[in-house]
Order: C-alpha cells, then structure tokens, then sequence
C-alpha cells in the first residue's frame, strides 16, 4: 500500500502540472496551535476591521482539520499570474486607474476551482478517498499550509514567496482523507530585507508579519464598504481596486515568470484604463465592463468611490465635470467622495 500512495502522488504532480499549476507541495492536514493563536490575535486586536466572517470562522480556520474532521492530508496548488508589468511605472499616471494585477482578467477563483474540480476528482476515484476542494472562499488558510508543503514561506508582508515563482501566484487547496507521504516545510529567505515593510503607502504593518487591515488599501478598496478614512485618501493615488506594493518591491521577484493561463493575461483596456471612463459608469455598464472579472464582486457604488478619490488624486481639471456630475449621485458614498474630490482639485 505504501507504494501505492507513493505512486499515486507522483502521478498527482504530473497531473497537476498538466492542470496548468506551477508549483504542488503534500502536508498534513493540520496545522500548529500557534497559527489559530496567532489569527485569534489578529481578530482580538480588531484587525481584521469589517470581515466579520473573519471573527466567525476563526475556530475553524485554526486548522483544516478542524473544518473538516476527516481530512489528512492537504495538496496545495500553485499558479501564477505574473504579467511582467512595472507596477510603480503605473502609480505614475495619476489620470489613469490602478486595478491590482491578480484582478486584471478573469476571477482566479471560477478559473481554478475548474481545474482543482477535475484534479481531485481524478485522485478520490484513484484513491477511493473522498476529497474537498478550495480556493480563497472558505474557513482555510492557505499560507500556512503552502509553507508547510514547501511551497514558498510567508514573508514580512504575510503573503507567500516562491524562489521560483516570487510573490505573483494563486494558491488552491485539495484536502482529502488520503495519508499522503508530505513535503519538508519552506524555510524563511527574508533575511534583514524589510523592502515591502517600508514599501507600504499606509504603513499597514505594525510589526514585521503583522498587518492591520483597516490600514491596507487592498482591504480598503476591496472590503470596506462604506467611506474611506480621509487619512487613507492620498496614499490611495490611483490605485481603484487593490494594491500590489509590496509584491512588487520584492527582490525575490527576479525569479517570477508572466502567467501561461491565458485567462489571466491582462486584459490591454484594464492595464491603463483613463479614470474619465470609469466615472461615467452606472450600474449596468459597472457589470457590463467587469463581467467575469473579481472587481465585479465589490460593485459599482465602492468601484466609482475609489475611481472618485484617485480623480481627485490625479490633479487632472479635467476631470472635474464627471466628478461633479457624481455629487448628485444615488449612492451616498460616491456622494461623499465627489465633494471630497471637488475639493483636492480646486484646492
């Protein structure tokens, strides 16, 4: 039976490269006490600002067997989505929207549940396992468990780094009942550099792998639903849906490759898309512009808030009329937003 199982995950990782995946690394599935610890902080401490769910799923999230009693092993899967675009060269053109570069296609969600569907599927009829799969929208942490595989380690930033891959890849998770013979867990290549500590517009780290959420423009402009704190506004500049900061300074980044999913090639009128168009957007053009894409999930109302305060951001007078216009706009945040912006560009 050993064998077996051996062969099994060889064929797993063949099968998995098949898929399209960068990177496969096997653990248990279960994850040390100080990780539920260390997310229980975080949630004490109000970090984890509006995502209630967060607070909800804690106990579940300590580990993945505590999701799932059954699960053994965990199969966690790697794909980039690099595009070999200069992150900081796009901060530059104040008039133009910064959308983050996961975002810049299709949802990475509908794309690789398919394949991990098709993947896991093969090994519970190979195994006569059952099996789960997961990708960013259950009580799971993926980083931990990414590390524990070899996957990568997670940085001062609390995201995961690749030496082959950088920081620009996705991550999904097969759990399933199979004892699987695991991987040796990443080591830390941070070393003395805090390049992506110092990086951060907002200084959302308070402490090296440690981040407050409610000071990330990711959280900000993704997961907050209501006004933007004033003292976050011009540190947003012309970011409109994420941040990619301190990704993109990472020096490990030299070893990242552009993405071979062709449906997260960017698409050429999201790369630099002028914020005059964005602003005149209602609901049905909002849905119409990012169907299939993750910036539909937050919604027209929170989009046109971030696309007000980067045009107010922009210096450009240009955009003045759009703006103005949105003052009497249904939403009240967008509302709130437009009067703020009128003010930075007339100021």
């Amino acid at each position: 039976m050993p064998s077996l199982i051996s062969d099994l995950a060889t064929t797993l990782r063949d099968k998995a490269k098949a898929e399209g995946f960068d990177g496969i690394g096997i653990t248990s599935a279960n994850l040390p006490a100080i990780t539920g610890a260390n997310l229980q902080a975080f949630v004490s401490e109000g970090r984890h600002g509006s995502m209630e769910w967060l607070a909800e799923t804690a106990p579940r999230r300590a580990s993945p067997d505590a999701l799932w009693p059954g699960a053994r092993s965990a199969i966690v899967l790697a794909m980039n989505y690099g595009q070999g675009l200069d992150a900081f060269a796009r901060l530059e053109k104040k008039s133009e929207g910064v959308i983050s570069t996961y975002a810049l296609n299709r949802d990475y969600h509908d794309v690789i549940k398919g394949k991990l569907k098709r993947l896991a599927s093969w090994f519970a009829l190979e195994s006569r396992t059952d099996v789960k799969v997961f990708v960013d929208t259950a009580a799971l942490m993926e980083k931990p468990l990414a590390q524990l595989s070899g996957l990568g380690w997670q940085g001062k930033h609390t995201n995961l780094v690749s030496k082959e891959l950088g920081s620009w890849f996705f991550l999904g998770v097969i759990l399933t009942e199979a004892e699987l013979p695991h991987d040796s867990s990443e080591q830390d290549h941070c070393g003395s550099c805090r390049a992506c500590l110092d990086v951060c517009p907002t200084q959302a780290f308070t402490a090296t792998r440690q981040i407050d959420a409610r000071r990330c423009i990711s959280y900000l402009t993704i997961e907050h639903k209501g006004a933007i704190p004033a003292e976050f506004r011009k540190a947003m500049g012309n970011r409109i849906y994420g941040c990619d900061d301190c990704l993109a300074i990472c020096p490990w980044n030299k070893f990242a490759k552009d993405a071979q999913e062709m449906k997260f090639a960017a698409r050429e009128d999201l790369i630099a898309p002028p914020l005059a168009d964005f602003l005149l957007l209602d609901d049905g053009a909002f849905r119409r512009k990012f169907s299939g894409s993750p910036v539909k999930r937050i919604g027209r109302n929170r989009f046109i808030r971030n696309c007000v305060i980067a045009a107010g951001n922009s210096g450009d007078q240009n955009l003045l009329p759009q703006i103005t216009r949105l003052k009497e706009d249904a939403d009240e945040v967008v509302r709130e937003a437009a009067s703020w912006a009128l003010q930075e560009l007339s100021a």
